[in-house]
């Protein structure tokens, strides 16, 4: 079940009524019960991993709470990070390493025909295991007490709405909401349709057109003119900004539903005019997450600039190699990290007074980031490669024909798209101070909010692809 599908239209409404309905008691029950619902409804099968983390974890706060030894409080520790670490090892890089030690044997002159073993890889397992390992790494620190429940864990981590792409949720920000009563907010509800609304429009229209146009273009980077794989990288950062930024809209807006308040994950990332500003606006649980788990247990910036630019690179090539089995990966954090850990430290609102300067350093990031997508969407490294000099080549030999063919001629009218992509990019420049651009509405005359609404509502209907393009971080 995905949020852009027919049948989560049904299952939300049901799971609502019957929170609102029943007694407090009764509520963490229901959601954890729909949110294991929710998840088995990808495949069965991968339901008792799921339950399998939330128990270890579970059981390893108590035991770290409750040592009476440093040694046996590294013992719990341990089994925690062994066992989520070592589930995301076996189904998202055992098969990958598998190949990959078998393509350097033969390099080497040894001949080896390992095969892969063909793992699945559970949907959401990096964001999960990611959100429990937190609790336990915070109750080892001291700064948060282990829970005695293990239902309300169970719902912390197996929370529908963010359970499959995030927010990574922190237990310090979310478990202890399960235990809250709560009465019902007309005004959190309708913010929160609101919030769904414009993450729905985001995925399906902006998201999901520029994907068959992305996908032409970068199919065969090889023999693609130079113009239209620009073309498709811009229209990717779009994308997958849509899609994921797209995703948290939605999941923050349907926990605002039931009185839930998760992190916001985007904050206009494409507005940053520097690396570090960048990352401190897309992700942002994700980027959090390894500021507190790897870059500041590392030594963060306490052991002087060369050192802190060292566990910069480190933090950044680490994160690459979350998102996916593939050198790719790798090449795409360590790109970043390079450019975060060499970047001048800046306010975010440096240059202001200057608009044009201003307006020239997002431009100038954003092409930074762009480049980063190439080796995020390939298929490779070779195709990364082939994309930059297809690129390379078109910009070195401007070629008029070449450029209206893939602006202009494209089956899928790339123009087109280009102008909805500004519309989206104009309203949300215009709201840029709120959390999401359709929190001002509720402030309109009602003839204009449901104006508004009902034009939102229109276009993702006739122009959206429901439920026809998977979410592209399902695949991490």
């Amino acid at each position: 079940m995905v949020f852009n599908a027919w049948p989560f239209f049904v299952f939300l409404p049901v799971v609502f009524v019957l929170f609102w309905t029943i007694p407090q008691r009764l509520r963490t029950p229901l959601l954890a019960a729909a949110s294991l619902w929710f998840y088995s409804s990808w495949d069965w099968r991968f339901l008792p991993l799921l339950l399998f983390s939330c128990v270890v974890d579970w059981a390893a706060g108590i035991g770290i709470e409750d040592a009476k030894t440093t040694r046996m409080r590294r013992v719990w520790i341990g089994v925690s990070l062994v066992t989520q670490l070592g589930m995301l090892a076996v189904f998202k890089y055992l098969d990958f390493g598998i190949e990959s030690a078998a393509r350097m044997l033969n390099a080497l002159g040894f001949e080896v025909h390992w095969e892969t073993l063909g793992i699945i890889l559970p949907v959401g397992i990096s964001f999960y295991t990611f959100q429990s390992l937190s609790y336990t790494l915070d109750v080892y620190r001291g700064s948060l007490r282990a829970t005695r429940s293990l239902l309300r864990f169970t719902a912390f981590v197996a929370f529908f709405p963010q359970l499959v792409a995030g927010p990574i949720e922190r237990a310090s920000h979310l478990l202890d909401q399960f235990a809250t009563p709560r009465t019902f907010d007309m005004a959190l509800a309708k913010d929160g349709l609101r919030q769904m609304l414009w993450g729905l429009f985001l995925k399906t229209v902006i998201a999901d057109q520029c994907a068959g146009a992305v996908d032409r273009a970068m199919a065969h980077p090889e023999t693609t003119d130079g113009w239209q794989l620009l073309a498709g990288t811009w229209l990717f950062a779009f994308q997958i900004y849509g899609d994921f930024a797209g995703y948290s809209h939605i999941a923050i807006g349907c926990a605002r539903l039931f009185g839930f308040e998760l992190m916001r994950n985007f904050a206009n990332p494409y507005f940053a005019s520097s690396p570090v500003e960048f990352w401190r606006r897309w992700h942002i649980s994700l980027s959090t997450w390894f500021r507190d788990y790897v870059y500041i247990p590392l030594g963060g910036n306490r052991s002087g600039p060369v050192r802190r630019r060292v566990n910069v690179f480190l933090t950044f090539l680490l994160s690459g190699i979350w998102h996916g089995a593939g050198a790719q990966f790798a090449v795409w954090g360590a790109f970043h990290g390079a450019f975060v850990a060499l970047a001048p430290e800046r306010k975010p609102d440096a240059g202001s007074s200057r608009p044009v300067l201003a307006a020239i350093r997002v431009l100038v990031m954003f092409q930074i980031v762009c480049v980063g997508w190439i080796f995020f969407r390939a298929r490779g490294l070779g195709d990364a490669v082939a994309t930059l000099h297809g690129i390379g080549r078109a910009l070195a030999a401007p070629d008029l024909a070449g450029i209206r063919a893939a602006f202009l001629d494209e089956p899928r009218h790339v123009w087109a798209l280009f102008a909805g992509i500004a519309v989206v990019c104009a309203i949300e420049w215009a709201q840029r101070a709120e959390p999401h651009p359709f929190r001002t509405l509720a402030r309109r005359p009602t003839a204009v909010r449901w104006v508004i609404y009902l034009a939102t509502a229109l276009a993702v209907v006739v122009l959206g692809r429901m439920q026809s393009v998977p979410f592209i971080y399902f695949q991490f």
